[in-house]
């Protein structure tokens, strides 16, 4: 019985503990040198990637263009281990370079989206300003 107790009480530690982590963020997009996921490259020079051949884990149609990734070394030499983190596996996968994703792609995709990217951040200052606002006002009438 003492066990079950022990284990149920764990259980529900770990059940809340992620309420209080979700107030706690961190978003790192496209453009970023912490980001790892599929590039659009669309527009860039040809990328230089790790592996010459695209590495393909199930059947692919072949009329579908491969895809490009940012992702760590690891993942890559073991892409059929992690290719479902990027939802990739039915893909014809080409993996970039850091070097290339940090002089070429990512400078270009930050200039080119700059405006969405000072407008989201002013957009969430104005909410985190609020927020606090609101959170003033009830500590006030509490």
């Amino acid at each position: 019985m003492k066990r079950f107790l022990i284990l149920a009480v764990l259980a529900s530690a770990a059940i809340t503990t992620p309420s209080f982590a979700a107030d706690v963020g961190v978003s790192v997009s496209i453009g970023q040198p912490g980001f790892y996921g599929q590039l659009d490259i669309g527009g860039y020079p040809p990328p230089q990637v790790i592996y010459s051949q695209p590495i393909v884990i199930q059947r692919v149609p072949m009329d579908r263009p491969p895809i490009y990734l940012r992702v760590p070394l690891g993942h890559a030499k073991h892409w059929r281990r992690h290719c479902g983190e990027y939802n990739a596996c039915g893909e014809r996968a080409y993996f970039v370079h850091d070097d290339w994703y940090n002089r070429e792609y990512a400078p270009r995709y930050q200039e080119g989206h700059r405006e969405f990217h000072e407008e989201y951040r002013d957009n969430r200052h104005e909410e985190r300003m609020d927020d606090r606002r609101e959170e003033h006002r009830d500590n006030r009438n509490h």
